[in-house]
């Protein structure tokens, strides 16, 4: 026996409200009293209800737009990213959003709901059930892998270089005579540290166990203060030759630790950034740093998609590499 698509009617009668409150609710377009909107919600994970399919399927067209889901929307970063992603995008006749990650249950029917034609991720956080979600939704859906994961069939693939990057910078400061290589992981309020599957961290591990050097990692701190903490009671405490950020950010944080202790930065303790944000560029010393080939990748993200949603299937996947641009800190 087929079973039938799960309708809004069904989702309306579960919650115990009009066809209309549904409708407000997926679409976001009207005030829905808390409680009400609530059991909409709940109703459409108890059922699993797609609007987003459903509705494509009725109107036979696209939406023309896309959505950019990453971690931290504040950074120079994704800001750089996004805006090579536009204009590409518009371009092609596409609008882009930025939406943060939100890991709750919500999170992807929200965004699902909004009917966007495309989905491009760059998200350490992201739990790869909502991808999953995502391509079960219909979506085009293309990731830049800065992780490991497990299974993305029906997902297309841009590796950024994270992995390799991160190896290249370990051999940099290697081959400067350096031993003690310290890796400084981002902080963060919502306990998104990094494990091995991370490419950045994974690299340093991998290229620090291939030249016999003993790795060590700074992770796990709340806030900028905690991490300087860290950094220097750490460097107080080891003879710390050269440091490696997951961020120019981070970097910067354990260059200023480091120098209150009094160490000399390059010739005691030299410090790699990762990004090349304008950050490692006008401070002083400026920062030696990873660049991530923004322009190429975000290109490639937005001809991928719409390779895909115009009936191409899924692209094979891209690689690009890093660079590293070297300056006054090693």
């Amino acid at each position: 026996m087929t079973k039938q698509a799960v309708t809004r009617k069904d989702v309306a009668r579960r919650a115990g409200v009009s066809e209309t409150i549904v409708s407000y609710v997926l679409n976001n377009n009207r005030y829905v009293e808390k409680g009400k909107r609530e059991r909409v919600l709940q109703a459409v994970k108890e059922l699993n209800y797609q609007p987003n399919r459903i509705a494509r399927a009725l109107k036979g067209k696209k939406t023309n737009h896309i959505v950019f889901i990453a971690d931290n929307i504040s950074t120079e970063h994704f800001s750089q990213l996004i805006d090579v992603m536009d204009y590409h995008a518009y371009s092609k006749g596409y609008l882009i959003s930025l939406i943060a990650n939100r890991n709750d249950d919500d999170f992807v029917s929200q965004v699902i709901s909004r009917q966007c034609d495309g989905i491009i991720v760059s998200s350490l956080s992201i739990p790869e059930s909502y991808l999953h979600q995502f391509v079960a939704a219909g979506l085009a859906v293309v990731v830049l892998q800065n992780r490991n994961y497990q299974d993305l069939t029906g997902a297309a693939v841009i590796h950024t270089g994270l992995y390799n990057g991160a190896r290249e910078g370990v051999r940099f400061l290697a081959g400067q005579g350096r031993r003690h290589i310290l890796y400084v992981d981002r902080f963060s309020t919502h306990g998104h540290f990094s494990g091995r599957g991370d490419y950045r961290l994974h690299g340093y591990y991998d290229e620090m166990e291939a030249l016999g050097l003993a790795p060590y990692v700074i992770t796990g701190c709340t806030s900028p203060e905690e991490l300087a903490a860290a950094v220097a009671a750490y460097c107080a405490a080891h003879p710390v030759d050269a440091i490696l950020g997951r961020s120019d950010k981070v970097a910067c944080i354990a260059m200023r630790a480091v120098i209150d202790l009094g160490r000399r930065v390059p010739e005691d303790v030299a410090v790699v950034g990762f990004d090349n944000s304008s950050l490692s560029q006008y401070m002083r010393p400026t920062m030696t740093s990873i660049e991530i080939q923004r322009d190429q990748i975000g290109k490639a993200a937005v001809e991928m998609l719409e390779q895909m949603l115009n009936g191409g299937g899924v692209p094979e996947p891209r690689s690009f590499q890093t660079r590293l641009i070297r300056r006054e800190s090693a």
